[in-house]
């Protein structure tokens, strides 16, 4: 039994080199875990004290643009954090929505966020702000790797960036818009794309001269059943595009993890052959952790599958505990495998359930 209040005392500390071997299939002492957003009342309850969650300070650019004031989670925060739960990296919000803007009322450029985008003549009116955001994103990777060095510490920096169609199906022109936008206007459609893909491309050669230690490229482009779109149209409107995004990282030898919900099935052999070291979270409503390990688990490290509903949120930390377990006999096999939730560690789940969870990853994780 794992129940407990606390996170239990560990003898290891937090190094990057963990989650790199463990991505790269090298031997390492146990298996890292990773929560790229733990939210704010988790956060409060570890630290003892208000710190927001892992990818901001009083907002969530998880759930959409926040504003030009939004900012990362204050390093030194994170730092304390990764040392009570044994994380092996700080992430932080590089830019995940594409900075497409237009001006309020008051003038002043702002995330464009209402799905009014719904022909040519409406996109060019946008901007895209890509200088100004790529310099904050340098701003706060330095911010983070001084904090690193300040601590003496061995864990990593990872920016989140690259939501490339997400950006457009979910604020920019809406989901059922946009998806007849691909067959009746498709060039209007590869013309955004192509304007994300090229900021993104910049940012990476940035984020590469900053020296990160990972990049974790988020992109939801499918549901339950597959892809939003057809397979052989994302291999030519979105594959191509991911690949030269992840490009800069994977020249440099930089580790490179990939996020999209859903039944990604027919993406994973392209994401394999661009150079993607991991993919997550594995959504556990449309895959086979198990039938995953067998088909990719010897060419792409596995992260997740957690989930959050259940044992995470409506079960005991009894039954957290041994969904865990149930994990790491399985996956933890030839190494390539990175414990994670199904999506994020979210204020519902009960507290016990989460200390529960990091207790179970300390325990049954060690090779």
């Amino acid at each position: 039994m794992i129940e407990s209040k606390f996170v239990e005392p560990f003898d290891w500390e937090p190094d990057k080199e963990r989650l790199k071997k463990a991505m790269l299939f090298e031997p390492v002492d146990r298996v890292p875990h990773i929560d790229n957003l733990i939210e704010d009342r988790h956060v409060e309850k570890l630290l003892g004290r208000y710190a927001g969650n892992t990818l901001a300070y009083g907002g969530d650019p998880a759930k959409g643009p926040g504003g030009e004031d939004l900012r990362p989670m204050h390093a030194d925060d994170f730092i304390d954090l990764c040392n009570i739960i044994g994380q092996d990296v700080i992430s932080f919000d590089a830019g995940m929505w594409t900075p497409l803007k237009g001006k309020n009322d008051e003038g002043k450029l702002v995330q464009v966020s209402d799905r009014s985008v719904k022909n040519k003549k409406d996109f060019d009116r946008l901007i895209m702000d890509s200088e100004n955001e790529i310099k904050k994103a340098v701003k706060y990777i330095r911010e983070y790797r001084d904090a690193v060095i300040k601590h003496k510490s061995k864990i990593g920096v990872c920016p989140i960036y690259g939501c490339v169609m997400q950006t457009l199906y979910e604020f920019v022109v809406g989901m059922d818009d946009f998806m007849m936008m691909v067959y009746e206007d498709r060039a209007l459609v590869e013309e955004m794309l192509e304007l994300s893909t090229v900021h993104f491309v910049k940012l990476s050669h940035a984020m590469v001269e900053e020296k990160m230690d990972f990049l974790f490229l988020g992109d939801d482009v499918a549901f339950k059943t597959g892809t939003f779109l057809p397979p052989q149209i994302m291999k030519e409107i979105w594959t191509p595009r991911i690949a030269r995004i992840i490009e800069p990282a994977v020249n440099a030898n930089i580790p490179v993890l990939f996020h999209s919900d859903g039944k990604i099935d027919a993406l994973v052999d392209d994401l394999i052959e661009m150079g993607i070291n991991c993919i997550n979270p594995l959504d556990p409503y449309c895959i086979d952790y198990r039938d995953y390990k067998k088909r990719y688990g010897k060419r792409v490290a596995l992260c997740g599958n957690i989930d959050i509903e259940f044992p995470l949120s409506k079960g005991t930390p009894e039954d957290v505990e041994k969904d865990v377990l149930e994990h790491m006999e399985v996956l933890k096999p030839g190494y390539g495998y990175v414990s994670n939730s199904s999506h994020s560690i979210v204020n519902y789940i009960p507290h016990n359930n989460y200390i529960a969870y990091l207790n179970s990853v300390h325990r049954y994780g060690k090779y």
